[in-house]
């Protein structure tokens, strides 16, 4: 299977998803064969494969799992959607042929409820749909093509820079005035991140966060889905910059046609000569949301468990196998060919546009294109038709399961970076979940925090009890509003990462401000 695949320590992961796509499980015969062609030992092939919700590890004596597995989303948008009803009749329904497991979420809250259907993403309004599905050819997106891309003058940029009819310095400049952040959800501007890895001593490495995990988020897929060169292009324009000789490319295993998508499209680039020097790698994630986390990423690209790192070094100082790397959103890609050949005034006249991904309680859900700063009111009325037939706006989570919740009072505030923070919110990666009158909002918090206690690492103590502990909080017929408020701050304040840090926002949130619900 592996024939002449590299047996580098780094690949393990890449490794593993070959056994787990050809067989349907990983048994320990495979473990120990893989670690022995790759000189690893079986504990460190079995910690990593155990670590990553997409691997099925069997070991001796018990059943491997049915050759079909239904994995149906409960992120938020699909439970307020009728997930939790779904599951069961799923169940039902298909009897023991077929698993049908619940699991976070994988990106089309636009479709809620959704499930995957072996390798194949499906919206299902009723069983009928997901039973015909089981047999059903994936019908993949037609994204923008090579040819096409080349046509509406793609890559023209690019081959200015690389051609020395623009100065790095310019370029770099451009993006600076633009304002720029960076969109995966923590806001860095884009410019002084690669300012950083110019001062950084050769070889230099880049890296794109394509594993968008947070409930609620699905604007990186379409940028993907639809026009995957912009984004390519951005990355080989910022390879140029910083001098990067390699690009790896980390996108979430719940995305297999996108994976289609950029093996196609990138094998393209490289054969036109594009890429110029510059090596693109295309790697899976594997069903583990700490990944997004950019510490976490660089270990799972380099076939660990994603655990994230201790701070400093920074990746820019040390990161993808000790070498300085650039770490950059997909979406934050995107933008780059417009802002440089547009111009930075343009970009800041349109008002900083970037992509909304509002999902929830609207006749229209979907990625909307919108400015920085638009209000959840005009995202609703404006850009998604208004709210679903029957529903009235109650509260609204700004910036997904990490970026708390706000109520229906608070419908004017500007979504955009630094606007929220003083009501202990923020933007994130603008995913936007919109809650009507019909919703419970203790029953919302809970799934928020449920899905952090499932996929917290469990690398330190303030984050993997502290999770759990809320949980069992929530679960209780009073709250103890001033226990959580001291877990809350113990949590942000000593948890390794941004997961453990945020974790406890929906809850102190709405205890802040819908406190009433929450009785």
């Amino acid at each position: 299977m592996l024939d002449k695949r590299p047996r580098r320590a780094d690949l393990l992961i890449e490794h593993l998803h070959l056994i787990q796509d050809q067989f349907g499980h990983i048994s320990a015969r495979h473990l120990a064969a893989l670690a022995n062609e790759m000189k690893l030992s079986q504990a460190e092939v079995y910690e990593v494969a155990t670590f990553y919700a997409h691997f099925d590890v069997v070991k001796e004596g018990q059943t491997p799992p049915p050759e079909l597995t239904v994995r149906v989303c409960d992120g938020i948008a699909c439970e307020l959607a009728g997930a939790n009803g779904l599951i069961e009749t799923l169940k039902t329904a298909m009897g023991d042929a077929v698993r049908v497991i619940p699991t976070p979420c994988i990106g089309a809250c636009d479709a809620a409820p959704a499930a995957v259907v072996g390798k194949n993403r499906v919206a299902p309004a009723d069983v009928s749909i997901v039973t015909s599905a089981i047999n059903s050819v994936p019908i993949l997106p037609a994204p923008t093509g090579f040819k096409t891309y080349l046509a509406q003058g793609g890559y023209a940029l690019l081959k200015s820079c690389q051609a020395g009819d623009r100065e790095r310095e310019d370029v770099l400049g451009e993006i600076e005035q633009s304002g720029l952040r960076g969109l995966g959800g923590a806001g860095f501007p884009v410019a002084r991140k690669w300012r950083f890895m110019l001062d950084a001593p050769k070889p230099r490495l880049m890296a794109i966060n394509a594993d968008e995990g947070e409930p609620g988020t699905f604007k990186d897929r379409h940028c993907l889905e639809t026009d995957p060169h912009r984004v390519i292009e951005g990355a080989l324009l910022a390879a140029w910059i910083i001098e990067a000789e390699e690009i790896y490319i980390y996108l979430r295993d719940e995305y297999p046609h996108i994976h289609q998508i950029l093996e196609t499209e990138i094998a393209q680039v490289a054969a036109a000569g594009l890429s110029e020097g510059v090596t693109l790698h295309l790697r899976r994630g594997a069903g583990a949301y700490i990944c997004g986390e950019e510490s976490a990423l660089l270990e799972s690209l380099e076939g660990k468990r994603g655990l994230p790192r201790n701070r400093p070094p920074y990746p820019a100082q040390a990161g993808l196998f000790g070498r300085p790397t650039l770490i950059n959103n997909v979406e934050s890609l995107f933008w780059l060919r417009q802002i440089v050949e547009d111009g930075a005034d343009a970009y800041q006249k349109a008002g900083r546009p970037h992509f909304f991904s509002v999902s929830g309680r609207v006749k229209n859900p979907g990625v909307k294109l919108a400015p920085a700063g638009t209000t959840v009111r005009q995202l609703i009325e404006d850009y998604s038709g208004g709210m679903a037939d029957g529903h009235t706006l109650k509260a609204y989570l700004p910036g997904g399961a990490s970026g708390g919740i706000l109520p229906a009072s608070m419908a004017d505030l500007p979504l955009d970076f630094g606007t929220l923070e003083e009501y202990g919110c923020f933007v994130g990666s603008a995913a936007v979940v919109v809650i009507s009158e019909s919703d419970n909002i203790k029953s919302v918090v809970r799934n928020l925090i449920h899905f952090f206690e499932d996929e917290s690492c469990g690398q330190c103590t303030p984050c993997r009890a502290g999770c759990e502990k809320l949980s069992v909080l929530l679960s209780e017929p009073e709250l103890d509003n001033e226990l959580i408020g001291e877990l809350a701050e113990a949590m942000r304040e000593a948890s390794i990462c941004g997961l453990g840090q945020a974790a406890a926002n929906p809850v102190v949130s709405a205890l802040r401000f819908l406190k009433d619900e929450m009785a």
